[in-house]
């Protein structure tokens, strides 16, 4: 295992998820966004290079294996929605989505210290 790939990609994954929730729900939350869809679209090229670099470093901090890349960026996506949701729309972590956001920690936990043969 390679952390500072890992931490690369991970860093990355929290990017882009970040620039992706604020492409889709920026429409809900300013005014310019709500008019200027087609501006927010074309931010479309820059997320999947950040997405596409994230996948590259993850990969290679998990030494060549697919699946735990996987789900970090799942896990990733997941912290990053808890937050944009709670912050931006006042809607609190209820029971139901702070045992889901503890699943997806305990994702990325299994993935980074669970060792396979």
């Amino acid at each position: 295992m390679n952390i500072k790939d890992l931490l690369i990609g991970a860093s990355l994954y929290f990017l882009g998820q970040l620039i992706t929730y604020w492409q889709l729900n920026g429409q809900f939350i300013w005014t310019w966004a709500k008019k200027n869809p087609m501006w927010l679209a074309s931010l479309g090229i820059p997320i999947s290079l950040i997405f596409i670099y994230a996948t590259k470093f993850s990969v290679n901090g998990f030494d060549g294996q697919m699946w735990p890349q996987r789900f970090v960026g799942f896990a990733t996506g997941m912290i990053v929605y808890a937050w944009g949701t709670s912050y931006y729309f006042n809607q609190p972590i209820d029971m139901k989505t702070g045992v889901s956001l503890a699943l997806s920690l305990l994702l990325i936990i299994i993935q980074v210290f669970w060792k396979t043969a």
